[in-house]
């Protein structure tokens, strides 16, 4: 099946010869749209498809692509899988691209693939199968102008089968403009296959449309597989390009160079792409205000550019232009566009700020300060309330002493000048300031190579005024040495009058001196020592003493200053050891370290010099003092030092000749830490010197003496009586002796006899081993003429009762009462333990008598005090039950005597 393009092609020869023409201009225009390839819906990788006549579409291309990555195509136009491909759908599409780089121009060869389709049909009932030959049924690619005049319907072209030649033929067609939207844009003759158009078409609603043609015999059998149509609507330049928007708004700063991008412009067709219905030029229709012109388009691009460097924001500061698009390549022909395109220049610091005069005077009056005294105009013509406009104010001369200051108004951007240190008519009568302004923002390039800072000249005029006595310098300085004699005159304070500069008419008085030490006169200022000066006893101690004084003119002006007196040192203080109290713990400690300081200053202080105050002492053999530094000496002690305390006197001399001698107290201790030391010494109670145990150990003499007379001295006795019988001894327990020793008893006669189990004639008592050794003896007197069974005992031994056998003393001729003992013994005791109390430097020793706790309840065993005057009388209700040979000495066991 072939397809003509005019049913009068059948008529004649001419008509056909045209008609061969047409089909071949035809075939050539279209050879660059479409092409079909029927193929199995499977293919392997590197199989070829089909092949495209690339010559016939493009002749010059240099490049060739494919859309689809699943093919390839070569230089003579075959194309190629690159991998294995299943056609999932009916049809596959893709593109050819043909490029010349050098012209810069390409085509498009769209290439559909079909899945082949097996039809068999029966024509006839008894024919089983439809053989043919070789067929013509191939797409032929057909264009229709948009926008068609007609007449409609108007004919496309004609589609044949080469099955005609045998059959009857009928034709029909599918796709879109036929039973989809648009509906019946295009039909088909059933007999002829003449194809028509019944509309005009718009290309940029539809670009392309994709028909399918079938032929089928009269019973309904397909005579050929089905044909694709393609049927592309030729572009018309019916659009006009539009900017994508209709003001655009730009800035630039007035500074810009030549050249400096302003914005760019766009705009967009609708008809086909990279024809010339699309390739637009843009180019400035009008400027307003038109002169100068400053701004330029690229005509393909759109960019605005400066073409001049004399934009000035203060002569315009807003710029129009008139845009204009045209396609066909800005030809007269072409449809055209404008817009609207506004610059807003922007202000850049090309105008410096001046001044409206260069001199400016001004007055104030000498001491006044914080005062406005002048406001100083400019000009600047940048844009207002900017950092370009806003000036900033420098005093660049004649402010050397910080006299003045200038601020900025920010409202109306004035030079405010103020007074803030008070000005002195007497030293300067005008002041003359240089001043300079420049803006926040610094300048621009050209304008900071072309000029210089602007500058005016300020004069100040310092009026006078009637000043009180002007106290300068506030502090003045005098010397003066310690320990000078009282009435010492020197140069006080001095204030003077600013008018007159001299000191005639002012008085001056003492408001502060610290100590007392200084007056000053009235008149002339002058002080004079009403102390002596101690500069050691200044506060603080840095060799200054201040004074204030007040100066008063004759109108009762004052004005304060201070005196500084400066104490000159005096070698007056010798330097002193700082430790009192030393413990060295020996063997863990070796030496101490002592230090001494001095308040006298360094040149009159150290290095000191140590050593003993006694060389000749015994301190010298047991102890050794060497230098550690300038302040400080080693105290160590020898190997034969004891462990007690010393007293060791230390003279110490500064290097101008002063000393001073302090005994320090060294406790030599057995310990490994001073504070151990301590503890020891609090809980070993008093520490008795040898004066006072030479005492105590006279007293006891003393004492012993006395009672062995007054027991030994007893001679006499008329009655003797004995013991009677002992027939109580169940009720009597014997104590006998629990070591071996020599129990002695005092006879009548004053001797003492060994007495073991015997009976004394004189004396019933003992004087134990106590007396021999040194001990301390406790005596019983017997009262009543009768002994207990205690006064049978001596300290550390025990006698049986016989031993005192043989019968009553009469104690009235050998003994002394009680009373005589108690009036002869308690005074003498009481001077002892009053001696006892007391340690070697005859003072009370607080410690001495240890107060002792209550340990619980008494004991059964009872007091053991000789001297306790606790009536015992529960262990004694035995002898209530005695005989009577047993009551004399009943009676004398429940009467205790000391």
């Amino acid at each position: 099946m072939a397809a003509l393009g005019s049913p009068g092609a059948l008529r004649g020869a001419l008509c056909g010869r045209l008609l061969l023409t047409l089909v071949v201009f035809s075939f050539s225009c279209e050879a660059c749209n479409n092409a079909i390839f029927n193929v199995p819906s499977r293919l392997d990788a590197n199989k070829i498809v089909g092949r495209v006549n690339l010559k016939e579409c493009h002749r010059s291309a240099d490049l060739i692509q494919s859309s689809d990555s699943d093919f390839r195509v070569l230089n003579d136009g075959s194309v190629l899988t690159t991998n294995p491909v299943v056609l999932s759908a009916e049809r596959r599409a893709f593109t050819i691209t043909l490029s010349d780089t050098k012209k810069q121009t390409k085509e498009e060869i769209t290439v559909v693939l079909e899945q082949q389709k097996k039809i068999l049909r029966k024509r006839h009932a008894k024919e089983t199968v439809l053989r043919r030959s070789k067929r013509r049924w191939a797409p032929i690619p057909c264009s229709m102008q948009e926008n068609s005049l007609g007449p409609f319907p108007m004919l496309l072209q004609q589609v044949q089968s080469d099955a005609a030649q045998n059959y009857t033929i009928f034709y029909s067609i599918s796709g879109r403009g036929v039973d989809q939207e648009p509906l019946n844009l295009f039909f088909i003759e059933r007999d002829t296959g003449n194809l028509y158009c019944t509309r005009p078409v718009d290309r940029e609603e539809y670009d392309v449309f994709d028909l399918v043609a079938y032929a089928s015999t009269a019973d309904g059998y397909s005579a050929d597989l089905p044909l694709p149509l393609p049927i592309r609507v030729e572009d018309e330049n019916d659009n006009h390009p539009v900017f994508t928007e209709s003001v655009y708004n730009f800035e630039v700063p007035e500074s810009s160079r030549l050249g400096t991008t302003v914005g760019v412009v766009c705009a967009t067709d609708r008809d086909e792409p990279d024809t010339m219905h699309t390739r637009l030029k843009y180019s400035i229709l009008e400027q307003m205000p038109r002169s100068p012109g400053l701004f330029s388009v690229h005509p393909s691009t759109g960019v605005i550019t400066t073409v001049s460097h004399s934009m000035d924001r203060e002569a315009v500061d807003k710029y129009v232009l008139l845009m204009k698009v045209q396609d066909m390549d800005g030809q007269f022909f072409g449809l055209m566009t404008t817009s609207t395109c506004v610059i807003t220049v922007k202000d850049s610091n090309d105008n410096p700020p001046t001044f409206r005069q260069n001199t400016y005077e001004a007055s104030i009056d000498e001491n006044a300060f914080n005062m406005e005294i002048l406001r100083i105009p400019i000009d600047d013509k940048d844009l207002i309330n900017t950092a370009n406009w806003r000036a900033n104010f420098t005093i660049i001369k004649g402010n050397e002493n910080g006299h003045f200051k200038i601020t900025t108004d920010k409202e109306t951007n004035e030079g405010v000048l103020w007074v803030v240190k008070p000005l002195n008519h007497e030293e300067n009568h005008q002041v003359i300031l240089e001043i300079g302004v420049s803006n926040e923002a610094p300048f621009t390039r050209d304008v900071l190579r072309t000029i210089t800072m602007n500058r005016a000249s300020v004069t100040v005029h310092v009026i006078d005024q009637d000043e009180g006595p002007e106290c300068s310098p506030a502090a003045q300085y005098v010397r003066i040495k310690e320990n000078s004699e009282v009435g010492l005159k020197i140069n006080g304070y001095k204030a003077y009058d600013p008018e007159t500069r001299n000191s005639n008419s002012i008085r001056y008085r003492k408001l502060n001196d610290p100590k007392g030490w200084l007056t000053i006169d009235e008149i002339s200022g002058s002080i004079k020592t009403s102390k002596v000066l101690d500069r050691e006893a200044a506060s603080p101690r840095d060799d200054l003493y201040n004074i204030t004084v007040l100066a008063i003119d004759q109108d009762g002006r004052s004005c304060t200053g201070t005196l500084v007196v400066t104490i000159e040192d005096v070698n007056d203080n010798a330097p002193e050891i700082l430790q009192n109290d030393i413990i060295i713990c020996k063997p863990k400690m070796a030496y101490t370290d002592i230090s001494a300081v001095d308040p006298d200053e360094p040149i009159h202080g150290a290095p000191f010099s140590f050593s003993f105050a006694n060389p000749a002492s015994d301190i010298n053999r047991l102890w050794i003092l060497t230098k550690v530094n300038d302040t400080a000496a080693r105290l160590s002690y020898r190997k034969n030092a004891e462990f007690q305390e010393y007293i060791i006197p230390i003279t110490v001399n500064d290097r101008a000749g002063q000393s001073a001698t302090k005994k320090l107290k060294v406790n030599l201790c057995d310990c490994t830490h001073p504070t151990q030391c301590r503890s020891a010494s609090r809980s070993s109670g008093i520490v008795l010197g040898k004066w006072a145990i030479l005492a105590i150990l006279l007293g006891l003499a003393l004492l012993s003496t006395v009672l062995l007379t007054l027991v030994c001295g007893v001679v006499g006795a008329k009655k003797r009586k004995g013991f009677p019988e002992d027939l109580a001894q169940q009720n009597l327990i014997i104590s006998n002796t629990e070591a071996p020793g020599d129990d002695k008893v005092c006879s009548a006669n004053g001797f003492t006899t060994n007495t073991v189990n015997n009976l004394s004639h004189g004396f019933c008592g003992t004087v134990g081993s106590g007396v021999k050794n040194g001990g301390q003896d406790v005596i019983e007197m017997v009262k009543g003429g009768h002994q207990t069974s205690e006064s049978c005992q001596a300290v550390g031994h025990h006698q049986t009762l016989d031993s005192c056998r043989g019968g009553h003393l009469d104690v009235d001729n050998c003994r002394y009462t009680y009373s005589e003992w108690h009036s002869f013994t308690q005074p003498r005791l009481g001077e002892k333990l009053h001696l006892c109390n007391q340690n070697e430097d005859q003072v009370p020793s607080r410690d001495y008598v240890l107060t002792y706790s209550y340990e619980g309840r008494g004991s059964p065993a009872g007091s053991v005090g000789c001297c306790s005057e606790k009536q015992e009388e529960e262990g004694l209700d035995f002898l209530n039950n005695l005989e009577p040979k047993f009551t004399a000495l009943a009676d004398t066991c429940t009467k205790r005597e000391c």
